[in-house]
């Protein structure tokens, strides 16, 4: 099982629209909560062409990014919870004999915090964030280099689950299936679309639904 974090066990999508809100307003760009929350889910690398022209990204991309991490460590990490039963979710499913993996669009030292937030530290076999990869989702990268940590397992042996249809989108590009979470705030509608096979709350109704669900099959 290769689970993404924000929006999926973690209730942070709107913490991390609005840091991005502010990163722009601060470099003199005005953007939506609505639209900045839109495109979570993604790497900043992929964001910040949804807002920016080219030349800008190349010229201040790095810097505005930068500035949106420490903005949201400082101003946000602190507000941060994670979504109910997560913690029982990763020791049933450690129980059960599956290996667990975390796939995260987030740096690598935020990742390293929330495992520690959620309290799933000890309980995850790999984790790969945006630092491991040169694109981040709803490319591919980040649960294909999962896929080599996580050998030799089969693609046809993983689920992902996730919360965005980027995380869905990603995972069919690597040849893997998406169970969706809805407690991220994306439609129903937007889940399946994006491919995923089954849609549950969020993860205690994902855990309270185990013995029906992909993950038991």
């Amino acid at each position: 099982m290769i689970f993404d974090i924000d929006g999926t066990l973690l209730d942070s999508v709107d913490l991390h629209a609005q840091a991005w809100v502010d990163a722009f307003a601060h470099f003199g760009v005005a953007v939506s909560h609505a639209d900045a929350r839109s495109q979570i889910g993604k790497g900043g690398e992929q964001l910040l062409p949804v807002f920016l022209d080219a030349e800008r990204v190349k010229r201040e991309g790095k810097q505005i990014e930068a500035y949106r991490s420490d903005l949201f460590k400082r101003e946000y990490l602190s507000r941060v919870k994670p979504f109910a039963g997560v913690p029982e979710l990763f020791r049933h499913l450690r129980a059960r004999g599956l290996t667990v993996a975390l796939g995260s669009s987030g740096k690598a030292e935020e990742v390293e915090q929330y495992q520690e937030l959620l309290g799933i530290a000890g309980l995850v076999d790999a984790v790969v964030s945006s630092d491991d990869v040169e694109r981040s989702k709803p490319f591919p990268d980040i649960f294909e280099a999962a896929l080599k940590k996580l050998a030799p397992i089969k693609p046809d042996a993983v689920l992902v689950i996730g919360d965005t249809p980027y995380d869905a989108e990603a995972a069919t590009r690597a040849g893997l299936r998406t169970i969706g979470v809805r407690c991220g705030g994306f439609p129903e509608a937007d889940l399946k679309g994006a491919g995923c096979i089954a849609i549950y709350q969020d993860p205690q109704d994902l855990h309270a639904s185990f013995d029906d669900s992909p993950l038991a099959r």
